[in-house]
């Protein structure tokens, strides 16, 4: 292999959203620095099961709002 072409590879913490740590190799960061994650596989809904977040500004939501005042008037 050459030498100096390659990441440094060190020790991390990784920090789950309920404040559990683990130990890791990465090369993410510095030795020893924690990373702290705003989603995991304890809080993210496609693990949980729960529903997921509908955003706003999403398809359905602006075909919603678009046509929330439209009608159809059946003809008997």
């Amino acid at each position: 292999m050459k030498k100096d072409i390659h990441p440094d590879y060190h020790t991390i913490k990784v920090e789950m959203t309920d404040g559990t740590q683990f130990e890791t190799r990465s090369t993410w960061g510095k030795e020893g620095e924690v990373l702290k994650l705003e989603i995991d596989p304890k809080s993210h809904a496609a693990w949980t099961g729960g529903k997921q977040k509908l955003m706003d500004k999403g398809r359905v939501s602006k075909f919603n709002k678009k046509f929330q005042n439209f009608r159809s008037e059946k003809k008997d």
